[in-house]
């Protein structure tokens, strides 16, 4: 099957490494323009960037810690430019025990999960949702986590941002649904990246490992692949779904 993107453009949050690096690579050899967005490493995004198949790619800077950017970001580009398909990969997980922190370590840990994963994203997909309607229509791809299903009780606010994420990604794909606009949901495990870098290689990461049949943990290209398969043309009806891809490391009903 062969996905053409040409003349559509895509935003990338999250897009300078990992999986959103990933992301941006198969788009853009799809024949897609990346728009990336990136927190601090401007050098990292701008690498990335030079890298893409084609031209006209470009990254830019948002903190979505501070959920006032995403109007901000959301402003830069629209001005410019038509989003075609948005893809909300941006995220933090910061480990976090409940029985031993503070009250005031947990209340930041929460406020910045919570910014970074779940408010910004369901900025984006409002603002960028409402624009694709007026335009005839449009896609909206969000990465969630297992997490979200399994439960995450050293990190209970990141699983909490991915629950919402996936509610949220729900309640729009109803509510945007008469005007063309799709929302999707990739619910991944543990991905090999630089970030999970130090766990998967420790003891730890061989039980993590283990948890799939297949003895191992998802490759970022796998998690690209499935969204530009939902990126595709003829995925239409799939609008609403959750497509866990964790290598049956956790099955749900």
């Amino acid at each position: 099957m062969e996905i053409n993107l040409t003349g559509k453009t895509v935003l990338v949050t999250g897009g300078s490494r990992g999986i959103g690096a990933e992301i941006s690579r198969e788009f853009a050899s799809a024949g897609a323009k990346i728009i990336l967005q990136y927190n601090t490493n401007e050098e990292i995004a701008n690498k990335v960037i030079s890298k893409l198949f084609g031209r006209g790619h470009f990254a830019i800077k948002a903190n979505f810690e501070n959920t006032n950017e995403t109007e901000k970001l959301f402003k830069e580009i629209s001005e410019k430019f038509r989003v075609d398909i948005l893809i909300n990969n941006a995220g933090i997980i910061e480990v976090l025990d409940p029985m031993t922190c503070s009250f005031e370590e947990w209340r930041k840990n929460w406020e910045k999960t919570i910014s970074i994963n779940l408010s910004s994203s369901a900025h984006l997909c409002f603002l960028f949702g409402k624009q694709m309607a007026k335009n005839g229509g449009g896609k909206i791809i969000n990465i969630s986590s297992r997490g979200a299903f399994r439960g995450e009780p050293n990190a209970p606010a990141y699983g909490a941002s991915k629950a919402g994420m996936n509610a949220m990604g729900q309640s729009f794909a109803k509510a945007f649904g008469s005007k063309n606009v799709f929302f999707y949901t990739i619910a991944p495990g543990f991905v090999e990246t630089d970030m999970s870098e130090k766990i998967l290689n420790s003891s730890t990461g061989v039980e993590i490992k283990a948890q799939s049949p297949l003895n191992r943990v998802a490759m970022p290209w796998e998690v690209a692949r499935a969204a530009l398969l939902m990126a595709a043309e003829g995925t239409d009806f799939m609008t609403g779904c959750i497509i866990d891809l964790n290598g049956a490391s956790y099955l749900r009903t």
